[in-house]
C-alpha cells in the first residue's frame, strides 16, 4: 500500500529514491498557492522551513487536474525536480468533473513526474461529507507509480473557524498544520533518498 513512512509504519516502495534532481516542487491548486495567506505562510514555504530545503510553490488558484496537466511541463517537469508534491482534486469536485476524468488526469500527472525521474507525493483532501470519492483511487494511482500518499491533510482544519480563511481555504494556522503533516511523510522519505543517492554515488566512484 502507498501509505506512511513514519510513526512505525512500513516503508513503501517509492520510485526514484536516488533521483538526480535537486528541487522540490509543490504542484497544486489554491491550497498549494496559499489563497488568503502570505506566500511565506502557505504550506510549501512552511514545509520548506521544516525540511531545511526550498520548496518551489507551483500552485495556481482554480486549477483542476485537467488545467494543471496543461502546465505540468512548463511549471514542474522543466525544473527537473527531485520531488513533486501533488495536491489536486478539490476543484474537480467543486466543478463536478467526472471522477473518471479526474483519475485519468491524476494518473497522467503522477506518471509524468515519476517517468521524469522525480519522487512523487500525492496529497489527498477528503471532499465528501460522509463518503470520499477520491481516496481509494488516489491510493491506487500512487501505488501504481511508486508514489507516496499523504491522506486527508485537511482533517481537523476544514470546518474549524480558527484554522480557516474562508469556507474552503485554510488560514496561516491551517497551513502550518498541513505542512507538519506532509513533513511527517516527506522528511523520512528524503532521509531514505539521501542514503540511496549516496549509495549510487559510491558505486559510481568505485567503478570509476
Amino acid at each position: 500500500m502507498a501509505l506512511a513512512v513514519s510513526c512505525g509504519r512500513s516503508e513503501p516502495n517509492v520510485a526514484n529514491l536516488s533521483s538526480e534532481g535537486n528541487v522540490i516542487v509543490a504542484f497544486g491548486d489554491s491550497i498549494t498557492y496559499g489563497y488568503g495567506v502570505k506566500a511565506s505562510e502557505a504550506f510549501p514555504a512552511v514545509l520548506g522551513e521544516l525540511l531545511g530545503a526550498e520548496v518551489i510553490n507551483a500552485g495556481q488558484s482554480g486549477d483542476t487536474t485537467g488545467t494543471a496537466l496543461h502546465r505540468l511541463e512548463d511549471d514542474v517537469l522543466s525544473l527537473e525536480p527531485r520531488l513533486v508534491i501533488v495536491e489536486l482534486g478539490g476543484n474537480d469536485f467543486l466543478n463536478k468533473v467526472p471522477k473518471e476524468e479526474t483519475f485519468r488526469n491524476m494518473d497522467r500527472i503522477v506518471s509524468a513526474c515519476a517517468n521524469g525521474g522525480a519522487m512523487v507525493v500525492v496529497v489527498h483532501i477528503k471532499t465528501g461529507v460522509w463518503s470520499d470519492p477520491y481516496r481509494d483511487r488516489f491510493e491506487e494511482i500512487a501505488e501504481k507509480h511508486g508514489a507516496l500518499l499523504v491522506p486527508n491533510i485537511m482533517s481537523g482544519v476544514f470546518g474549524r473557524p480558527s484554522m480557516m480563511y474562508d469556507q474552503i481555504h485554510p488560514n496561516a494556522q491551517g497551513h502550518e498544520m498541513i505542512a507538519g503533516r506532509i513533513a511527517e511523510f516527506v522528511g523520512p522519505l528524503l532521509e531514505r533518498a539521501d542514503v540511496a543517492r549516496q549509495a549510487v554515488q559510491n558505486e559510481i566512484s568505485k567503478s570509476g
